[in-house]
């Protein structure tokens, strides 16, 4: 196997986030469910932003959050989504390159336009997402480069992306290529109602070892093994996965890897601000402790920073250098 051009690469939803601090109230009158994250269509999108006070806008998406983090701590990264090449869709491009990020998918010349995510953040820091997919639903296999997947040590991918029928199919395009170059497969789950559309077959990812990494919270593994009990659904997810990792919010995480299941505690945090992308940078942390031989607890401990350095402030991408974050608290970079 040849060394790796890039530590890890990203495949995930290009969605331009659109953040408001609201109350509950908000949340009934436009019949969402908080926490969760609903897809809508663009009628509905309009609705709601014309509803919602002053924003802040940013470049998202679950698994670009996290190849952001990565580049913030120093790794080698690229990353696979579809824009329009709109206004939205060129600034999305301009933001993920200017983050050290490898950014080669060609933008779609008609259609519909960039996705956006309305994100409604609460007063206890929750966050509830309405997406409208737009063009990153128009990912498909020929955006998936054979040479690009191969020269990256770990491809990661998002369980959202099992929601667009070709972004799926480009998915396990990308799996196939990487294991034929020896690499290995992450997925996180994303959300407990994606895991409650596609648990038959997410569980098929796993058992088939189409993937080799899961990231799930607390509420996708109940929902994925249809249990209440943390216990029964570490026992299974061993026996389904080479590697697992579960975060458990304030009470830390657990790294599973056979009989073996290590506890890393949670990063203290001052104030708990906005939850969007903690669980995007929990995964970034990881990765590169993973990437870097660090070990499981070192991972966990670099997973949990990137964390809480995101929840304490609005929008899901670091605002310092997490590779001088890590360094300041003795974590190997």
């Amino acid at each position: 196997m040849t060394s790796a051009q890039y530590d890890v690469l990203a495949i995930g939803n290009a969605i331009f986030d659109v953040l408001v601090r609201t109350e509950d109230d908000f949340l009934v009158r436009h019949g969402m469910t908080k926490g969760g994250m609903a897809l809508i269509d663009e009628v509905r999108a309009a609705a709601i932003y014309a509803d919602m006070g002053q924003a802040t806008e940013m470049s998202g998406g679950s698994a670009a959050n996290t190849i952001v983090g990565l580049a913030s701590f120093g790794a080698r990264t690229a990353y696979v989504g579809k824009v329009k090449d709109d206004q939205i869709g060129r600034l999305y491009s301009h933001d993920i390159r200017a983050a050290g990020v490898t950014f080669q998918t060609m933008p779609a010349k008609d259609g519909p336009a960039t996705g956006c995510s309305y994100i409604l953040v609460t007063p206890d820091g929750e966050r509830t997402m309405n997406t409208y997919l737009g063009a990153a639903q128009d990912l498909t296999p020929a955006d998936i480069d054979e040479a690009q997947i191969a020269a990256a040590a770990i491809t990661y991918l998002e369980g959202y992306l099992w929601d667009p029928p070709q972004a799926k199919e480009a998915f396990l395009k990308a799996s196939k290529i990487a294991h034929g170059a020896g690499r290995r497969v992450a997925l996180t789950l994303s959300d407990a109602f994606c895991v409650d559309r596609y648990r038959g077959e997410f569980l098929d990812l796993m058992r088939s070892k189409t993937v080799d990494l899961i990231f799930a919270n607390e509420s996708e593994l109940h929902s994925l093994y249809q249990t209440s009990d943390f216990d029964t659904a570490i026992k299974q997810l061993s026996q389904d996965v080479a590697l697992g990792v579960v975060t458990r919010s304030e009470k830390g995480c657990a790294v599973v890897e056979g009989t073996d299941v290590t506890m890393v505690p949670a990063s203290p945090i001052d104030q708990l601000v906005d939850t969007t992308g903690a669980g995007d940078l929990f995964a970034a942390g990881f990765l590169f402790g993973l990437v870097r031989g660090a070990g499981h607890h070192n991972s966990g401990r670099l997973a949990a920073l990137a964390a809480a350095e995101v929840i304490q402030h609005i929008g899901a991408r670091p605002q310092v250098s997490l590779k001088d974050l890590a360094q300041q608290h003795g974590l190997p970079v």
